[in-house]
């Protein structure tokens, strides 16, 4: 494929290969862009700013209505995108599809509700003839970055409410899947989307990178990815908005009176989803200890009827990790907790980037898997005493983008919501969960400020005050 800067496809002759992480075999090649090539997209998204500033709200939301439909219509063409060049199943790659088709719909939904409201000047005393109100305008271009998790409803995320806010965007998709986006892009434009409002420049990230953030042209920059990689960008950005999405190790409370059936099916799920590649996949699990044994139990047996392989096999439940790199630093974490004590209760093992889905107990509070963001199949169980325990527990890490509890209590339930230290409380779910439309973002080391359609265009807009002396 092409990379798209100012409504031109362009090829080049440095390429990247794009594989299947399951087999290493090549889905195709998209360009290695140069730091020229970002220069280039940013000067075009300059005109673009101007162009979709100007465009009546009315033509936003036809033109994201459009996408969808044609998304509609190229539905399993994407799916098998996004299963083949990334980690998901096929059946996780369709819901994916479903959701990122969603985060486009409320992206034109909301560009009609970008609303400022009037202001009592007269509140102020000598402001007696005074009125005035405030309305919200665009930021400008947007320099939107993308992990490979979600390739396609990430990508969504930064471009719906960036186009329907009336900005231009510059994006950089994830080196190792790139594909996705580039189809919505190619979707995009065929909806009818002026070509400058928007530029997708694939490449390595450490020569492209600094080019995209440092940028004064770029007004703001989003970022969805690592912590350490967020660091940096900050180190560079200048004076500009930021808004980063840095993941987490997610913790989960079953409670005593739960129903517990369900509190395993969701934390299997929520652990093992997109093969543990998820920043609010479940990795810490604290079992009230009249429940422990019986819900340890349940959940290593449930973990054990996974089936790892070929993500486009239908009955798949669990498909290779995204690299071998990646796959073998797991194991070496799952090693190192081995070492230093935690009981390996199934899992641990991996064949090329298949890793089977592992849990542990007993997991030392040294181990990196207990403090840090394992980003992979595997997850650890704890038992506690009382409620106040498993919260302490899960907040003594630097991370806090999803909390989640079980039970029937509502005293206990309302407990965790005020005291866990995190984005989102999800109450008899697993912290897998989210809906496109809510607010969602963390506290500590998960990063600044919120995504979420309505939430991304407050971050995305400024409000403008007019006041008249009359």
């Amino acid at each position: 494929m092409k990379i798209l800067i100012g409504g031109n496809w362009i090829a080049k002759s440095d390429t990247i290969p794009v594989i299947n992480p399951f087999d290493g075999q090549l889905i195709d090649t998209v360009p290695a862009g140069t730091s020229q090539d970002i220069s280039a997209a940013i000067a075009a998204a300059v005109e673009g700013y101007e162009i979709n500033r100007n465009l009546p709200v009315h033509q936003r939301i036809s033109i994201l209505k459009k996408a969808c439909q044609i998304m509609e219509t190229r539905f399993d063409e994407l799916a098998k995108t996004i299963a083949t060049e990334g980690s998901k199943t096929i059946k996780e790659a369709r819901k994916e599809v479903d959701r990122a088709i969603n985060t486009m719909t409320i992206s034109a939904e909301e560009a009609r509700r970008i609303c400022g409201e009037t202001l009592p000047f007269d509140s102020a005393e000598g402001s007696e003839n005074r009125v005035g109100y405030y309305y919200r305008f665009p930021i400008g271009v947007i320099a939107a970055i993308t992990p490979f998790n979600d390739p396609l409803n990430l990508v969504a995320h930064k471009l719906g409410p960036a186009i329907a806010g009336g900005n231009s965007v510059v994006l950089k998709p994830a080196t190792v899947t790139p594909l996705s986006a580039l189809k919505l892009a190619e979707i995009l434009l065929d909806a009818g989307l002026p070509g400058k409002i928007l530029s997708v420049v694939t490449g390595h990230g450490n020569q492209i990178g600094d080019a995209l953030v440092s940028d004064e042209r770029v007004r703001m920059v989003s970022f969805t990815g690592g912590v350490e990689t967020g660091q940096e960008i900050m180190k560079k950005v200048g004076l500009k908005k930021v808004g980063m999405e840095l993941g987490s190790n997610s913790p989960v409370i079953v409670m005593d009176d739960c129903d517990l059936y369900n509190a395993v099916e969701s934390c299997v799920s929520g652990a093992f989803w997109a093969v543990g590649q998820n920043c609010i996949g479940v990795q810490r699990i604290y079992i009230q200890e009249a429940v422990y044994e019986q819900f340890r139990d349940q959940f290593v047996e449930r973990t054990k009827k996974y089936k790892t392989g070929f993500q486009l096999d239908e009955d798949t439940d669990m498909g290779p990790m995204i690299t071998e790199k990646e796959a073998i630093r797991v194991i070496e974490w799952v090693n190192e907790a081995v070492e230093k004590g935690a009981s390996l209760l199934t899992g641990g093992t991996r064949k090329g980037t298949l890793v089977q889905p592992t849990v542990f107990e007993k997991m030392p509070s040294s181990a990196k898997l207990d403090c840090q963001e394992v980003f992979g199949p595997v997850v650890n169980l704890y038992p506690v005493k009382t409620l106040d325990e498993a919260i302490a527990k899960s907040n003594a890490v630097n991370y806090g983008l999803h909390g989640a509890i079980f039970t029937r209590d509502l005293n206990q339930a309302f407990h965790a919501i005020k005291n866990l230290d995190v984005g989102s409380v999800i109450v008899n779910d697993s912290t897998d969960y989210r809906v496109d439309l809510m607010p969602f973002g963390g506290v500590k080391r998960s990063g600044l400020g919120r995504e979420g359609i309505k939430f991304a265009l407050q971050e995305m807009t400024e409000p403008k005050v007019v006041c008249f002396n009359l």
